[in-house]
């Protein structure tokens, strides 16, 4: 039960994503069961001087699909990828938005990053052409709030609309503020999550640099291997991922098909470094914690946890310490997996593909695997679900992302009864 009785329920309706593992929630999570990667050699650029080489591109992508050309020219990819989830989202959902009041219809989009493309191609048009030859639309294109801007106005949405920037936990954040927004009575449907498209020359120097990528690039499905001893640094993927959430009392009265509940959330900061993790995962644990908290949860109730997961020696170690704090005991019971051993790290949209994968294991009974795991580390000692999906009934699931900054995020979903 809700930790609030009186509290309004929010149904998980509608689900869209575009990934490097298929666009729309069917491929995708099929693939997903399936333990298919998505990584592969990087086409966007040409990648002979970089030490990381692959990536998880979308491809076979056509923003023409779903935007007017025009609409295209004037937007930045990480747009073009959030409207195509959007719609994709809505059309899975059953929502007849004409039939809805728009002051009730809100959007949250957020992008850890914005429109690296823009920013990229332009910088280059300023050097090499000056600045007479910027184009008008750079600003607008470029800014992290505007794939939540374009949405709205492409789907008519009226209600409450910003953007959440806080690296990878950015989508995770946009769902859990749009379940309070739906809580609050400001908004009786919410279009929630995030998108990123920063596979460009400039990303990959920027994270290269960092050190933070893998360079496993001769084996480019096998690079991604969260809590595998041989992880050696995150994969990068782009895409984007979108939930609708309703009021629940509105979504049954509309007949809605229901996938579940989003029945918690809650949001911390380590305080402690820029890019590394509390190592003793004080801030996970306490954004854990409150989320079950705020869903009237039990930890011993959480049959799955999709973990953040990034394949980067200092994360897994860190969230893995984190979930035995939370969790104790029933940490050895738990299935856990990183869904980004197969579409690589999609920054600020990781909690959009993620959250909709989440709603997909409680609606059809399945636990898709932490594929790559082939050598046990001793710190990271949990049940990631190896390799190969696990047919099994949950009812409660908790994921997490964590972003730069020390910011994190745990959303609760629970099976409606």
């Amino acid at each position: 039960m809700a930790s609030n009785p009186s509290q309004t329920r929010v149904a998980v309706t509608g689900l869209g994503v575009v990934t490097s593992l298929g666009i729309g929630i069917d491929p995708f999570w099929d693939a997903l069961l399936a333990g298919r990667s998505g990584i592969d050699r990087v086409t966007a650029f040409d990648t002979a001087e970089f030490t990381s080489k692959i990536g998880g591109e979308v491809r076979e992508f056509d923003a023409t699909a779903w935007m007017d050309p025009k609409e295209v020219r004037r937007n930045d990819r990480y747009t073009h990828l959030a409207v195509a989830a959007s719609r994709l989202a809505v059309e899975d959902s059953g929502l007849e938005l004409a039939t809805e009041n728009p002051e009730q219809v809100g959007v949250y989009i957020g992008s850890g990053i914005g429109g690296m493309y823009t920013i990229e191609s332009q910088a280059r048009v300023l050097f090499e052409r000056g600045p007479r030859k910027i184009s008008p639309f750079m600003i607008p294109s470029l800014i992290a709030n505007m794939a939540s801007g374009i949405v709205a106005i492409d789907l008519g949405a009226r209600g409450p609309n910003y953007s959440i920037v806080s690296a990878c936990a950015t989508a995770a954040h946009c769902i859990g503020e749009a379940l309070k927004t739906i809580r609050t009575g400001e908004a009786k449907v919410m279009i929630a999550g995030g998108s990123e498209a920063a596979i460009t020359a400039l990303g990959y120097a920027g994270f290269c640099s960092m050190k933070a990528m893998s360079t496993r690039n001769d084996e480019p499905t096998r690079a991604s291997r969260p809590f595998d001893r041989g992880r050696d640094g995150f994969v990068m993927g782009e895409g984007a991922g979108i939930l609708i959430l309703e009021d629940l009392e509105h979504a049954r009265a509309r007949g809605a098909r229901i996938y579940c509940e989003l029945s918690g959330y809650a949001a911390s900061c380590d305080a402690y470094h820029i890019t590394q993790p509390d190592p003793e995962g004080r801030g996970l644990s306490l954004a854990m914690g409150r989320a079950l908290a705020d869903a009237g949860c039990r930890p011993e109730e959480i049959g799955y946890l999709n973990a953040h997961g990034t394949s980067t020696p200092y994360n897994d170690k860190f969230e893995t310490l984190a979930v035995k704090s939370v969790f104790g005991d029933h940490a050895r019971r738990l299935m856990m997996s990183s869904t980004k051993s197969m579409t690589g790290h999609l920054l600020g949209a990781a909690g959009g593909i993620e959250s909709a994968a989440c709603a997909k294991v409680i609606a059809e009974g399945a636990v898709p695997p932490t594929i790559n795991y082939e050598e046990p580390d001793p710190d990271c000692d949990l049940d990631y679900v190896p390799n190969e999906a696990r047919q099994a009934k949950v009812r409660a699931v908790l994921t997490n992302n964590l972003g730069f900054g020390g910011q994190n995020a745990s959303l609760v979903f629970r099976a409606i009864d």
